[in-house]
């Protein structure tokens, strides 16, 4: 796609641009250090990419977009700075860090006009993705999940005829105890399911109510394996060794799983495809 951009305008948008990272260079590299070390969210690097290859994906349609700048952007960015001042003064990441996505879709309200910013509304949104959940959030979503995860796999455990008695988040065994913890409670599988899910429905030929199917099935999918991964885990620490349990096996049964994952994800899509294909 071929823009021509009016010198005026570069001479406004590169100075901006130079004080977006100004103002947010020490946000970004908190975020990126976040990434570095907490594995709930490293696949927060690759959501700027993908955010720009959505953007890449509409070309044509952003062509042949108007410009018509609107100064509603300029309230925008200033609300969006403030939110970042008020994140700052008090401590707050994640506002500090959603008041960039702000900023950034004043910045195209201002130079592009609203036609503009809603052609590339979800490429920005998707941008969320990346944005670390706060930990009091986290918290509140990760321990139900523990308890559910528990809940449902030591009855598929006592299914398979395995004597089994469950303590809260804890399952106990004939021979070892097993504690779903925080990170196996399927919360970090189903963002990254989520994140990825999300980028799948934008670029699927569907419509957009099936879009949305695609992209929420991944909620139930990620809970799904994450229980059969639990149940897996705990038939091998009875029938092998609780050996089995921990180490290599366990880390490598979360990727074939969360594999396992992306295969379901692409059969919702094929199953919308084909009745998209006989209602049309």
């Amino acid at each position: 796609m071929k823009i021509k951009i009016k010198k005026q305008v570069l001479y406004q948008v590169v100075p901006l641009i130079l004080v977006f990272f100004f103002l947010y260079h020490n946000a970004i590299a908190k975020l990126i250090s976040d990434w570095s070390i907490d594995p709930n969210f490293s696949h927060g690097f690759l959501i700027p990419f993908v955010a720009l290859y959505m953007v890449w994906y509409k070309q044509n349609e952003i062509a042949q977009v108007s410009c018509e700048s609107s100064k509603t952007g300029l309230f925008v960015i200033i609300f969006g700075m403030l939110v970042h001042i008020a994140g700052n003064i008090g401590a707050e990441l994640f506002l500090m860090r959603f008041s960039m996505i702000i900023t950034l879709s004043g910045i195209i309200i201002y130079y592009y006009g609203f036609k503009m910013f809603r052609q590339v509304l979800v490429p920005v949104a998707y941008l969320i993705m990346m944005i670390p959940i706060p930990s009091i959030l986290w918290n509140k979503i990760a321990f139900p999940l523990q308890l559910f995860s528990a809940s449902i796999s030591s009855q598929a455990i006592s299914l398979l005829g395995i004597p089994i008695f469950r303590e809260g988040n804890i399952l106990h065994l004939a021979n070892t105890s097993l504690e779903v913890i925080d990170a196996c409670s399927g919360l970090r599988s189903l963002t990254s399911l989520l994140a990825l899910t999300a980028a799948f429905a934008f670029l699927a030929p569907l419509s957009t109510f099936k879009k949305w199917i695609l992209f929420l099935s991944a909620i139930p999918i990620a809970v799904a394996v994450n229980v059969i991964r639990l149940t897996i885990t705990g038939a091998m620490a009875a029938w092998i060794s609780p050996d089995t349990a921990k180490g290599f096996l366990h880390d490598i049964s979360g990727l074939i799983i969360f594999g396992a994952a992306l295969i379901l994800v692409y059969i919702v899509f094929t199953v919308e495809m084909k009745i998209e294909k006989i209602k049309g």
